[in-house]
């Protein structure tokens, strides 16, 4: 897959040349390997949603994003991206509400 930057977005293309456009949630380095966790552009957090976990390696030299295989390792990821992002979502809430004086 190859992947272009840009701001929190990230365009994917498989294999098969199909593009997906991919919003970056949160990134963690966890046993020395970086993942990084996403959900599709169009979709909005407030939405129920796939999280997509993927992580990085290198290939030639470049940084390229993969996708899980190993259940234990995709499943394991997903609780510490789940747990971050609720912690996340729990601060600006509290944000939120002392901005607003409740």
């Amino acid at each position: 897959m190859s992947e272009e930057y840009g701001n929190d977005y990230v365009v994917l293309t498989d294999e098969n040349g199909v593009e997906v456009e991919l919003e970056h949630l949160d990134t963690v380095e966890y046993n020395d390997t970086i993942y990084m966790a996403f959900i599709p552009a169009e979709m909005k957090l407030e939405e129920s949603y796939e999280l997509i976990i993927m992580k990085v390696e290198k290939e030639d030299g470049e940084d390229i994003l993969v996708t899980l295989d190993d259940e234990d390792e995709l499943d394991e990821m997903f609780q510490i991206f789940s747990e971050r992002l609720e912690e996340t979502f729990e601060d600006e809430e509290e944000k939120e509400a002392k901005k607003e004086g409740y």
